[in-house]
C-alpha cells in the first residue's frame, strides 16, 4: 500500500481485541481515508472515517471480493476460539473462513494483504533464548488453535507462489491484552461465570511455579501500531514477530503479584485443566496448556529494524493493566467486548 493519503482499508474481526485497536489506530492516521469494518455483528462503537458491515467469514454465500472491491489493503485479524470441544466449528470460520478471504483478495485485486498469524504458529522451541522468524511454523498438532494458525502459514505459502503481485505480510504476536479485552478473555478461556474480581493479588497464597510455563505478552495497542506501520512500509513482506520484553515466568508474576512460587508438576496442572474441560466447566482446553508450555520465545529484531516499531509497555505493564480490567469487569461497545465482571 502506498503511503500516499487516501487508502482504504477494510479490517475483518473488527470488533474483537485486536480489530477495535487496529482499527481506531487507522481512524487516527490521516494517511487513511476509510476503514470498513467486517463483524458478524455490526456494533454501536463509531470511530472516525469508518463504516460497518455485518460478515460471517463461515457463510459460503457471502461475496467476500465485493466487500474488498476498492480497498488498498485488508487486514485479516477474524478468528473464533470456541467452540473447543467442537473444532470442526472452529476450523469452518478460522480456516477455510480465512481461506475465503485470501481467495477474495486476489480476486478483487486488493495488492496488499496482512495477516494476523500467532506466536501459536510456532512449532515447539526453546524457553532460554529467543527465536526469529524462520523457526519452523508447524504448530502443536493436538490444539486446535496452534493447528488452524499453522495450516493458514502454508496456504500463505501457496497463496504468495501464485499471487506475487501481493504484499503479504504475516503477524505473529505474543499474547495479546488490553484493559478493555478483559471481559472477552475472561469468557473465552475461564469461562462465563467466573468472576472477574477474584483476580486480586491477594487472594493468591501461592503462584504455581509449572515448568515450561514462560510466555511473551504485548499490549494490543502495541500490535495494532505494527499492523499500521507495516501497511504504510512498502517494503514490508513476510512475517513479524511481536512482544514485549520481560518474558512471564513464576519469577516475574510472583514479583509482580506479591506471590510466592510454588513448583507444580506439570502432570498435576494439566489433570486439573483436563478435568474442568472435560466437565465443561473450563474453555481453554488441556490441549491448548500442552501448546502454550512448548511455545518459543521470539526474537522481534525484524520488526524493530525494518518496520520501525517498538512497543510503548513492557509486559509486566500488560498484565497488570489487564488484571485491573478483570476486577472492574472492562470492555468495550462491541458485542465480543462487552464488559461484565461476571455471566
Amino acid at each position: 500500500m502506498s503511503s500516499a493519503a487516501g487508502s482504504r482499508v477494510v479490517v475483518t474481526g473488527a470488533t474483537g481485541n485486536v480489530g477495535t485497536s487496529v482499527v481506531r489506530s487507522l481512524s487516527e492516521d490521516p494517511e487513511i481515508k476509510s476503514v470498513r469494518g467486517l463483524a458478524r455483528r455490526t456494533p454501536a462503537w463509531s470511530p472516525p472515517k469508518t463504516e460497518w458491515a455485518a460478515v460471517d467469514l463461515a457463510a459460503e454465500h457471502d461475496n467476500l471480493a465485493e466487500r474488498f472491491e476498492g480497498a488498498d489493503a485488508v487486514v485479516h485479524l477474524a478468528w473464533a476460539f470456541q467452540p473447543t470441544h467442537d473444532p470442526a466449528v472452529t476450523w469452518r470460520t478460522n480456516v477455510l473462513g480465512g481461506i475465503r478471504v485470501f481467495e477474495a483478495v486476489a480476486a478483487a485485486r486488493v495488492p496488499v494483504l496482512v495477516h494476523a498469524s500467532s506466536v501459536g504458529a510456532y512449532s515447539p522451541g526453546p524457553k532460554d533464548h529467543a527465536v526469529d522468524e524462520s523457526w519452523p511454523t508447524h504448530g502443536w498438532p493436538d490444539a486446535a488453535y496452534c493447528r488452524e494458525k499453522a495450516y493458514l502459514e502454508r496456504t500463505l505459502d501457496v497463496f504468495e507462489r501464485d499471487h506475487p503481485e501481493v504484499r503479504v505480510v504475516r503477524m505473529r504476536p505474543a499474547f495479546l491484552f488490553k484493559w478493555q479485552s478483559a471481559s472477552e478473555q475472561r469468557r473465552i478461556f475461564g469461562g462465563r461465570f467466573l468472576p472477574g474480581p477474584l483476580a486480586r493479588p491477594e487472594l493468591l497464597p501461592f503462584l504455581p511455579d509449572i515448568p515450561g510455563l514462560r510466555v511473551q505478552a504485548l499490549h494490543t495497542d502495541d500490535a495494532a501500531e505494527a499492523y499500521r506501520l507495516a501497511l504504510h512500509t512498502d517494503g514490508a513482506r513476510g512475517a513479524f514477530n511481536l512482544a514485549a520484553d520481560p518474558p512471564l515466568d513464576a519469577a516475574v508474576l510472583g514479583e509482580l503479584l506479591g506471590s510466592r512460587p510454588v513448583r507444580l508438576p506439570r502432570t498435576a496442572a494439566r489433570s486439573a485443566i483436563a478435568a474442568a474441560w472435560g466437565l465443561h466447566l473450563l474453555p481453554a482446553s488441556p490441549h491448548l496448556f500442552d501448546a502454550v508450555l512448548r511455545l518459543p520465545l521470539m526474537d522481534c529484531g525484524r520488526a524493530h529494524t525494518e518496520l520501525g516499531w517498538r512497543p510503548r509497555r513492557t509486559a509486566t505493564e500488560v498484565l497488570q493493566e489487564f488484571l485491573d480490567g478483570l476486577q472492574k469487569g472492562a470492555g468495550m461497545d462491541t458485542e465480543p467486548m462487552r464488559g461484565r465482571k461476571v455471566g
